[in-house]
């Protein structure tokens, strides 16, 4: 089963975004490291996050941690500079896609240690420098799903 993996997110929009976004495709989502906010059931209650009850939600204190927990995966790092296109990636149901800080991205070491599995989704404006979190989780779990066959023939 593909999975969703945000390393440290700081944006609780962001967060609830892809959380909405994973129960509705009934994918696991894992939150790895410390957040920039809380996500205990009082502060989801008074957020009115009416879905959250269907996000089948994982925390862990690391990436080592993540890594320990989901032996069967392929974890795969979705980065700005990657040079391989997420679109041209021929994706598995044991994928893991992995999402780094919305101001930082991924620690260059878990990239550099990694290369071979990095991503990028293309932006054609080179003014731009990075698409919103969720909505780069949107692009690229939606074509996994797609390649896997969760969606059905």
């Amino acid at each position: 089963m593909i999975r969703v993996a945000l390393v440290e997110p700081e944006i609780p929009p962001n967060t609830g975004n892809v959380a909405r976004l994973c129960a509705a495709a009934t994918v696991p989502l894992h939150i790895v490291g410390v957040t920039g906010f809380r996500l205990d059931d009082r502060a989801v209650r008074r957020a009115g996050l009416d879905y959250w009850p269907e996000v089948v939600l994982q925390k862990h204190p690391n990436l080592t941690h993540l890594y320990e927990s989901l032996p069967e995966a392929r974890f795969l790092y979705l980065t700005t500079k990657a040079d391989k296109n997420y679109a041209e990636w021929e994706f598995d149901p044991n994928d893991c896609l992995v999402f780094g800080r919305e101001t930082h991205g991924l620690p260059e070491q878990v990239l550099h240690s990694n290369w071979e599995r990095c991503l990028t989704i293309p932006i054609k404006n080179p003014r731009v420098r990075s698409l919103n979190l969720a909505t780069a989780v949107g692009i690229v779990l939606y074509e996994a799903l797609q390649q896997t066959g969760a969606f059905g023939p």
